[in-house]
């Protein structure tokens, strides 16, 4: 689950500004028209993603906001981030706001084109929302994105086939692996797509490593780094070929007990009558001492600067709106999605939610994916440095020299 990123340049758009005595908002032309007529004020906002989710979206938050005489109409849009660099700045033909994966935010940010959401809304707005979702929609200290909802990597095992209770750590899920796992035979206790740098993350952060940092430095042969793939290649030598394919038919057809993934492999459980059970990686606790941390993606939404300058108002009713607990309550019960919203768990259908509750324990420790341009020439060099130590037994420290030289060249090229 990787989404690339690109480059960019932030800045700020003032508007709506206050007169120094009576406190009121010049309004644009098209914002003075529509509270004179008591018109109805659209925002539009360009998405790229579930139409279902969008829709539980919409009319969660146009309930919530039709007193105030706005409402939120979405449009999906094949390619968003090629679209937004077409209109980023086009106010007669782009959107209102946008809402995407957060992994895309350094390329927009840096074009200059978005505003910054606490333009519109206060910390007090936002006190109910997790930190890793905040942080994710962050960059250069800037917040540019309101989180929504999140996912991460999941512990999924099949509780007809597991034997006893789950480990605790991570050296007695070895061991039950090891004592459970038949290369031969193809049964295995646990698949993982091992050599795919998303899913070595838990055990890179986890161990303090990283494959980049904030500062768009390549960690690949850092010493936490090394450390941690080393200790991955025990688990994927007792994985077999570790491709997603081949892992999600593994666990589906019932020969592997445990698969680690995402919750986008959920609804094909559920259609193979697998009879599953969710578990939060951030149970599982390293040699170190620390839990497994996978990286995180967040859903959030942005704002274009030209409609900062034209729909202040209603876009700031639409983010409240957007990060209050009903709509966080609303996208859990109705799109099985883990809010951003921390009100919204203490929902009693909500809490009973498996799923969405081991992604909240996750998210304690969970690392937002980095958001900066530069990640997107990471996943190459990492994927073939686990590659060369995993399917080729290639030595450990050789391999992250190769491939650090290789990041750092890519990153280079960026400039």
């Amino acid at each position: 689950m990787k989404r690339k990123l690109s480059i960019l340049l932030c800045g700020t758009l003032a508007a709506g500004m206050l007169t120094a005595c009576g406190g009121k908002k010049e309004m644009t032309g098209s914002e003075t028209n529509a509270k004179s007529t008591g018109e109805e004020e659209t925002v539009t906002i360009w998405h790229d993603g579930d139409e279902a989710i969008m829709g539980v979206i919409e009319d969660t938050v146009n309930k919530k906001i039709a007193d105030e005489n706005v409402s939120i109409k979405f449009e999906k849009k094949t390619g968003l981030t090629d679209q937004l660099k077409l209109y980023g700045n086009d106010q007669a033909n782009g959107p209102d706001m946008y809402l995407y994966a957060h992994d895309s935010l350094g390329m927009l940010a840096e074009m200059g084109i978005l505003a910054p959401v606490t333009d519109f809304i206060s910390a007090d707005d936002e006190a109910d929302l997790l930190p890793m979702t905040v942080e994710a929609g962050t960059y250069k200290d800037t917040q540019y994105v309101l989180p929504l909802y999140y996912e991460s990597l999941l512990f999924i095992y099949n509780k007809d086939l597991w034997k006893g209770a789950i480990p605790k750590t991570t050296d007695d899920l070895l061991s039950y692996m090891k004592e459970n796992t038949d290369v031969d035979a193809g049964t295995y206790a646990v698949v993982n797509q091992h050599s795919t740098a998303y899913n070595v993350a838990p055990v890179i952060n986890g161990f303090d490593g990283y494959i980049i940092d904030k500062d768009a430095k390549p960690g690949l042969d850092d010493a936490n780094t090394i450390k941690a793939v080393e200790y991955n290649k025990k688990f994927a030598e007792l994985m077999g070929e570790g491709d997603y394919d081949t892992c999600n038919t593994l666990f589906t057809e019932q020969k592997a007990q445990a698969i680690i993934g995402g919750p986008w492999l959920v609804s094909g459980i559920k259609d193979a009558g697998i009879n599953y059970g969710i578990c939060s990686l951030a149970d599982f606790t390293l040699p170190n001492g620390k839990s497994l941390a996978p990286y995180s993606g967040v859903q959030g939404v942005g704002i274009l600067k030209y409609a900062e300058e034209n729909k202040k108002d209603a876009i700031t009713s639409v983010l409240k709106a957007l990060c209050s607990t009903e709509t966080g309550v609303a996208l859990a019960k109705e799109s099985n999605c883990a809010p951003a919203n921390q009100e919204a768990y203490k929902d009693e259908e909500v809490a009973a939610n498996e799923m969405i509750m081991a992604m909240k324990t996750t998210a304690e420790s969970a690392e937002p994916m980095p958001n900066i341009p530069q990640m997107s020439v990471m996943w190459g060099p990492a994927e073939s440095m686990l590659a060369a130590v995993n399917k080729s037994g290639e030595d450990v420290e050789a391999s992250a020299e190769k491939y650090q030289e290789e990041a750092e060249a890519a990153i280079a090229d960026m400039q």
